[in-house]
């Protein structure tokens, strides 16, 4: 089975049980942000994640182990940004993006977060095992006008 389809059997099964990637989360016991990015297609989930997950959905083994398969990361656009800094950034929208717009939309619905009406901040985060950095978002979620 390709991972791509087992996503959409996933994802069928999460909207016909009335699922939250959140209510998921909380059966496998991970964030999430993990768990999403993992239905999704870009982690790898356990045996015993998959199994949590495919019991919970009403799936089979084939869905367990595409679950359980090395992804192919990266979801979003082919250029690729030179700069080592800018890159990590694209790369956490390649990986990620379809999480983080599959998170907002079931927390807000249909739209988008506004990049104008938008605040960051960045801050350094001490850490024995190496400083973080800690970048905070948030913008003004702007919802899809039906016409």
């Amino acid at each position: 089975m390709k991972r791509t389809d087992a996503t959409e059997r996933i994802l069928a099964a999460k909207q016909e049980k009335k699922l939250t990637f959140g209510g998921i989360a909380k059966t496998v016991g991970r964030h999430p942000v993990w768990v999403t990015s993992a239905l999704l297609g870009q982690a790898t989930m356990s045996k015993e994640e998959a199994q949590k997950t495919v019991e919970l959905l009403g799936l089979g083994a084939e869905i367990a182990a595409a679950l359980q398969e090395m992804p192919a990361k990266g979801s979003v656009g082919q250029s690729v940004p030179v700069d080592p800094l800018i890159y990590r950034f694209h790369e956490i929208t390649q990986v990620y993006g379809t999480t983080i717009k599959a998170l907002i939309h079931e927390m807000f619905g249909d739209g988008i977060m506004s990049a104008i009406d938008f605040e960051m901040d960045i801050q350094k985060k001490e850490d024995p095992k190496g400083d973080r950095v800690v970048i905070t978002m948030n913008g003004k979620f702007l919802p899809y006008k039906k016409w």
